[in-house]
Formats: structure tokens, sequence, C-alpha cells
């Protein structure tokens, strides 16, 4: 199966009401888990003498609080974080296809891949998604120029989260 498939699915049961899905196709088998705190994804793969599990939260696992007045403030929180990002209409967002940690840069001692003022085309790698020891170069996919980065370098981030602003051209 491949990534994309599963980013797909991920989509899907996020999109829905569906509280879990499990999806075989052959040796692979993917279990999607919707809970209160995000989407979180669960993905074996078997083959004749090896069976590996991995688990992939789509967004961080919180500590449950110990009373329901603690629980109204962090949700009170959360769309104002959601409001910043988007004050113009006219830019395009490049989002994170998974839940990872970004590199803005190929290694720790190079420049990074852009910064605010880079021109940018549909092929331009803009960053790096680590996730499950897998660096994933992600591409612009859009010609323009990149307004805003917005993520530091080395953050987690969700999928489907905002990286970058980019007037397109």
């Amino acid at each position: 199966m491949k990534v994309q498939e599963i980013r797909e699915l991920i989509k899907l049961v996020d999109q829905s009401s569906i509280a879990e899905l499990v999806f075989e196709s052959g040796n692979s088998k993917v279990k999607l888990k919707k809970s209160v705190s995000g989407t979180y994804a669960e993905s074996a793969a078997q083959s004749a003498a090896v069976q590996e599990t991995a688990a992939q939260p789509a967004a961080p696992v919180q500590a449950a609080p110990a009373k329901k007045e603690e629980a109204q403030p962090a949700a009170q929180e959360a769309p104002a974080a959601q409001e910043t990002p988007a004050t113009d209409e006219n830019l395009h967002k490049i989002t994170s296809p998974m839940v990872g940690t970004f590199y803005q840069s190929p290694s720790p001692d190079a420049d990074p891949y852009v910064k605010a003022g880079s021109s940018v085309s549909e092929d331009t790698v803009v960053c790096i998604v680590e996730a499950m020891k897998l660096f994933n170069e992600i591409e612009a996919e859009v010609q323009g120029e990149i307004v805003e980065v917005l993520v530091k370098d080395g953050q987690l981030v969700e999928y489907g989260q905002p990286l970058f602003l980019v007037k397109p051209q």
C-alpha cells in the first residue's frame, strides 16, 4: 500500500463520522481510529519472517484533564490558533501531508530550502517532513512567492497543518 493511499484514507476518515476503519489488502493492514483529540493511524505489514507495526498519531497525545473546567479553556484557545495564519484569502497554503517533524533544510548546517521572499515552482522542494524515520520532501505544488513560513525548524507538525503561505503567480 502506498503512502498516498494511506493519506487519502486518513482524509476520508477525518471528514466522515466513522470512528474506526480497518482496511486489509494483500499483506498490508491499515487501522484508522478517531479519538477526541484527533485521528490515529496504525499500519501493519506482514512478511514471511518479519511483522512490523507502526502507530502514527495525527495529533499530539495530551493527558486527559482531571476536571471539566480545565478542558474548556483549552477548547477556547484552539480556534484562535487556527485563525492566525489565514490573513489573506488569495494566498495558497502548503500543508503537511502527514504527521512528523518539520525540517526547513536538508541538513542542520545547510541553508533552508526556501524562506520568505523565495520564488517557487510546482516541483520546488520547500521542506522535509520526517515521519517514522523516513524523510519526505514536500513540494510547493504551486508557482509563486513564499510569503511566510508558518512553522519553526524541528517543530512537530500535524496532518493538514499549514506550513507555508504562497502568493500564486
